[in-house]
């Protein structure tokens, strides 16, 4: 499974953003339609909401890659 270090500016970052930013979807609009319909994971659990703020050191789980949070050195 690969994996994506993602680091984050500030305190937090929406799902839909993230996964645009990682280019793992090419819209914000089909970020929408994955979380939706339960594609994506934060931490282990289905996460349906798509604005959801992430923290540095989370996971996130989409198809076969997971987006591991760091902070911003």
């Amino acid at each position: 499974m690969p994996t994506i270090n993602f680091a984050i500016r500030g305190e937090h970052i929406q799902l839909d953003q993230l996964l645009k930013a990682t280019g793992l979807v090419s819209s914000g609009g089909i970020a929408h339609v994955e979380i939706a319909k339960g594609a994506v994971k934060v931490d282990g659990e289905v996460e349906l909401r798509k604005r959801a703020k992430l923290r540095f050191g989370q996971h996130v789980a989409y198809e076969d890659t997971v987006i591991v949070l760091e902070a911003t050195p």
